[in-house]
Order: C-alpha cells, then structure tokens, then sequence
C-alpha cells in the first residue's frame, strides 16, 4: 500500500514511486467521485481540483480559495479530443495551438458547450481547457474525466510548486493531496482567447507570444497582446489563475 500520512483533514499519498502511485490515483478517483477536493500536481505548480460536473464541488473549491464566482476555474483534460466536447466554435488556429502545445503549460479560453449541464461560476459562455504534461495528473484525469482545477493556494498567496506547501494553505480544506513531488517551477501556463477572429492574450506564462506566432504561421495568424479594455480579461484573474 502506497505511504499515506495524515495532515489536517486530508489523506496525503506518496506518488513518488510506481509501487505508491496507484493507490494515490485511487484515492483520487474516489475523492473526486464522492464530491470531494483534491491537490495533484500538475506540468507547472500544484492544482487543486473539483469534478467540472459537480456544481457542489466546484463551489467548494471556489470556498477553499477564498474566491467568488467571478473567478471560475479552468478544466483539466487528459486528451486533446476531449476539447470538442466541452467546447463549440473552436477555430483553426486554436487546433494549431493545441498541436504545437497540447499537452503543455497553454489554457485556451473557448465558447463552452452550451449543453452540458455544468457551472463553472460567472463563465459568461465560456471555458478555460489544458492538457497537463504531466503523467500522474493525465492519470488522474483519465479516472475522472475533466477537472475543474485552480492553483492550489489561497487566493493572493503563491502557488504551491510542492504537496507540503499546498497542505500548509489547503490541508484542512480538501480530502486528498497527491504528492508528486516538487513541480517544475512557479511559472502558470500562457492564456489565450480564442473566443474570436483573433486570438488574444491574456496572461504571459511558459509559453511565450514568439512561439504562440510561430505555431500559427501556417494560418497567418498573430496574437494579440494589447487586452487593455477587453471583458475577456476577466476570464482570469491575474497569476492566481489557472495553474
């Protein structure tokens, strides 16, 4: 059995070896099925995750951070292909993106099925998509499905890059952390709208604005950097966001 230690209210699990990391998924799994809170790391800093179908348990993440439903969270996604199902309208450049970046620190903010009966928060028609680059959060994700997943910290403190950091701020808060060791670095993954003609640019992260233009060179398109006015920005919430 995988090493579990008990912190606060929640159950962390060694993910660090092969022997450990199924029961760490498990645990996840079931977590997330029972409406529950979960902490995973992920390709950038450490999440902490809601199912994006559990109305209950998204506004219990959004509780956690000390956050209101103006500030929805993104959806985690183990596939590309899962894109088309929670998202309409999904334009040419944006599958150049998801080719070049998927999975990989870049969160896409798309027109949302408007069939799925699911609630975000304040989403105004909309949902921020990522494919982590990181095998235990893919594997996580294929046991659940999409996560509704915020960085896990509380809102305005750094984002934890380490399971201990994310117990210190949301131990008492979530059911499960997944310590999968530390976590490449503090850097979030680059947000880009892709709602209209144009995509645009609402948070520089990993990801930089040269290569964003280099993966769309085939369709001649550039990003726009200048969002000063722009509603869409309030999508995310600076480097709180999406992880």
């Amino acid at each position: 059995m995988g090493a579990v230690s008990q912190s606060g209210q929640a159950q962390v699990y060694d993910a660090t070896s092969d022997e450990q990391r199924g029961v760490a998924v498990d645990a996840a799994a079931l977590a997330i099925q029972r409406g529950r809170l979960v902490v995973l790391p992920t390709d950038t800093v450490y999440g902490v995750a809601a199912d994006a179908f559990d109305p209950d348990a998204v506004a219990r993440l959004l509780e956690a951070k000390g956050r209101g439903r103006e500030m929805p969270p993104p959806v985690l996604v183990s596939t590309a292909t899962t894109l088309d199902a929670l998202a309409t309208k999904v334009p040419d450049y944006a599958r150049e993106l998801t080719a070049a970046f998927w999975p990989g620190p870049l969160t896409l903010v798309c027109h949302d099925q408007p069939s799925l009966r699911w609630d975000l928060g304040e989403t105004h028609g909309t949902v921020a998509v990522r494919m982590p680059d990181h095998d235990l959060a893919r594997e996580i994700l294929d046991r659940t499905g999409p996560l509704a997943v915020s960085s896990a910290n509380l809102t305005g403190s750094p984002a934890a890059t380490d399971a201990d950091a994310a117990v210190e701020m949301l131990g008492d808060r979530v059911a499960v952390v997944v310590d999968g060791g530390a976590t490449a670095g503090a850097i979030p993954s680059t947000i880009v709208d892709v709602t209209g003609d144009r995509p645009r640019l609402l948070r520089l992260g990993m990801i930089t604005v040269a290569q964003l233009d280099e993966a769309m060179a085939e369709s001649g398109q550039t990003v726009e950097t200048d969002t000063a006015g722009d509603n869409s920005s309030d999508r995310t919430d600076s480097a709180d966001s999406a992880n």
